[in-house]
């Protein structure tokens, strides 16, 4: 019988392989222990909203680099390909692709990490794996072909993973301008009764402010 394939979920290892890339041959994830990563897949070269999200990836770049996250890209074209729409992106856009682009062209990478859609086709579909340092997958993202993603989005998502690793709180609804507590961070809720006794004497105190014992937020 078939062994049943199950893509990663959240929470899990980034599964270890060796891609060939734009840079050369890459170890996932050991390449990037101790840094965030940005796995994305894209449908192909060459293709219009692609294109525009690739300028949009390199623009942010050294913004990542300075939250010590690092980017790649994937799709099943091969390296050649790669390589000719990264010049195309540099001589007419104006930007150089400083990211490795994985060579998928058989595309085992994307079968291993569930990028090839279900209802049939070869294509990539547009995902989005955000990995920590400890190489454990935060969050997992997909997008419809129509639709381009927001790299700003992600920024605000790897400052808000890292504020709440450091902190060990929650970070709030479009934060940091959330429309109850701006850029405040949300405390854990209490789990026993002497947590509630201590969180209204913290509220007393003015250490926090809460709207009841469960909805507690501080400054950052």
């Amino acid at each position: 019988m078939e062994e049943e394939k199950q893509m990663p979920l959240i929470g899990d290892k980034f599964p270890e392989m060796t891609v060939k890339t734009t840079h050369g041959e890459i170890e996932l994830p050991d390449k990037f222990k101790g840094k965030w990563f940005i796995l994305f897949s894209h449908p192909g070269d060459f293709t219009p909203v692609c294109t525009t999200e690739f300028y949009a990836f390199q623009k942010r770049y050294e913004q990542f680099k300075d939250l010590n996250t690092e980017l790649i890209g994937l799709s099943i074209d091969q390296v050649f390909s790669h390589l000719k729409w990264a010049e195309w992106i540099e001589d007419n856009l104006g930007e150089e692709i400083k990211f490795p682009i994985i060579d998928d062209g058989r595309g085992k990478v994307a079968d291993k990490l569930g990028l090839i859609h279900s209802t049939g086709g070869t294509a990539t579909v547009r995902a989005v794996f955000m990995v920590d340092p400890e190489s454990k997958i935060r969050a997992i993202l997909y997008y419809p072909a129509e639709l381009g993603r927001n790299m700003d989005e992600f920024i605000r998502m790897i400052k808000g993973f890292q504020k709440a690793d450091e902190e060990g709180v929650a970070i709030p609804a479009n934060w940091p301008d959330n429309e109850l507590m701006k850029d405040r961070v949300i405390i854990p809720p209490a789990n026993s009764v002497e947590a509630i006794k201590d969180r209204k004497k913290r509220e007393n105190d003015g250490e926090i402010e809460c709207y009841d014992w469960w909805l507690c937020h501080r400054e950052s």
